[in-house]
């Protein structure tokens, strides 16, 4: 990596807190609206599919910000394009408290949501893979900078949706109060990621912007036999969690569906967030274990899934949610180590925003199961997370195609 300053790197760690922060905000705008999903059907009239894809809207936002952000930032720098992106996630919440009454801007809300979430994914994992990394960090272990990104996010998803919660459930101004927190929390993000370095050099004569947005990498072998049979599970499992479930347990916890839908969703990325701190010690180098960990969990949380549908009981679908989110942990963790290792400097981030893209694919997941269930009613939920478990056991079987090979080094790393 060549530093943009190389003073900015001398004597001070911990550079990467500013970075973090503002992937935090972000990711507490991108999943607040997640616990209210009940609260838009009981209180604002919506539908069950049109709630669901609301969920999935930002995906919209998301996927172009990752796919063109990423080698943006690698052309560009990651500060340019990192530092507006808490401005864009507190833009998204003020049109979606403005918005409780009105699906146009309900989706121009999550779109910019997801706009500011697809930078920070692909650029904010970058910058601090790269402030994590020598010479602004010596003592820093392969992993370390997959770690502290996946962490931010998650606990800015998790905390977010909980308070949001919170406050759709008891405090005033259901609808509104809960993007106003997190307008607050993007103020204070934007003038904390200001002071984080820059870690990309600009090139004294940039080449083709179209040559940029060529990723090779993305041929390369493992990425597509480890990396992609596991990605879309990352959030499709974390979807199936706390936006399937809470739906179907709404008529069973007492009239508290939001304030449950927020505990649900806090015990599924708390899961995730535990694991996180120690996936270290489970991800290896030289094999797909941490994926093949991931995917035990997912499976097992999908069978868990088919049991708290068919039951309806409120405190077996927590069980649920915490064994998916151990799998949802485990495979960002897995999936953000496999890219680093893969990528080359200058295919990081557009590497990453592939990888985010994927992901992201599985908020799909209500939406096309509320569909599939309307069209064929015989396909019950615990049917369909049946299906989910069959589906894990074939993502098992492509990994363990490719689950030992020896340590990717720098000239294995496929690069423009």
């Amino acid at each position: 990596m060549t530093v943009a300053d190389p003073s900015a790197a001398r004597g001070v760690t911990g550079r990467w807190w500013g970075v973090a922060a503002a992937m935090f905000a972000i990711a507490w705008g991108g999943n607040e609206f997640t616990p209210l999903l009940v609260m838009y059907k009981s209180d604002h009239g919506l539908s069950g599919p049109v709630v669901d894809a609301l969920l999935f809207a930002y995906v919209l936002g998301i996927v172009p910000a990752l796919l063109i952000g990423g080698p943006l930032s690698d052309r560009f720098g990651r500060a340019r394009l990192m530092r507006p992106a808490p401005a864009v996630a507190a833009i998204g919440s003020i049109i979606l408290g403005l918005g409780a009454d009105h699906v146009a801007l309900l989706v121009i809300g999550r779109i910019g949501s997801g706009i500011a979430l697809g930078l920070a994914m692909a650029v904010g994992s970058s910058w601090i893979k790269e402030l994590s990394s020598p010479p602004f960090e010596t003592d820093a272990s392969g992993s370390r900078g997959a770690r502290r990104s996946a962490m931010s996010l998650t606990a800015g998803l998790g905390i977010g949706a909980a308070m949001a919660g919170v406050l759709a459930q008891w405090a005033p101004l259901p609808a509104t109060l809960p993007y106003l927190v997190n307008v607050a929390l993007c103020v204070v993000a934007t003038a904390w990621v200001v002071r984080a370095p820059e870690t990309v050099a600009r090139a004294g004569a940039p080449g083709r912007l179209r040559d940029d947005l060529r990723i090779p990498a993305i041929g390369h072998r493992r990425f597509l036999r480890v990396v992609v049979p596991v990605a879309p599970w990352v959030f499709g499992s974390a979807a199936a969690a706390y936006a399937v479930l809470p739906t179907l347990l709404a008529d069973e916890v007492g009239g508290l569906d939001i304030a449950y839908a927020a505990l649900i969703t806090l015990v599924t990325l708390a899961s995730g967030f535990a694991i996180q701190s120690v996936a270290r010690r489970i991800d290896r180098p030289d094999s797909a274990r941490g994926s093949v960990v991931a995917i035990g969990f997912l499976a097992v949380g999908m069978g868990m899934g088919a049991w708290a549908s068919s039951t309806l009981n409120p405190w077996v679908a927590l069980v649920a949610g915490a064994v998916l989110g151990g799998g949802y942990g485990m495979a960002l963790v897995a999936g953000l180590a496999e890219v680093g290792r893969i990528a080359g400097p200058k295919d990081l981030a557009g590497l990453t925003a592939v990888f985010y893209s994927l992901t992201y694919l599985g908020f799909a997941a209500p939406v096309v199961l509320a569909l599939v269930h309307q069209a064929v009613p015989a396909l019950t939920y615990p049917v369909l997370f049946g299906l989910g478990v069959l589906l894990a056991i074939v993502s098992l079987a492509v990994v363990a195609t490719e689950y030992r090979t020896r340590e990717i080094t720098t000239a294995d790393k496929v690069t423009k």
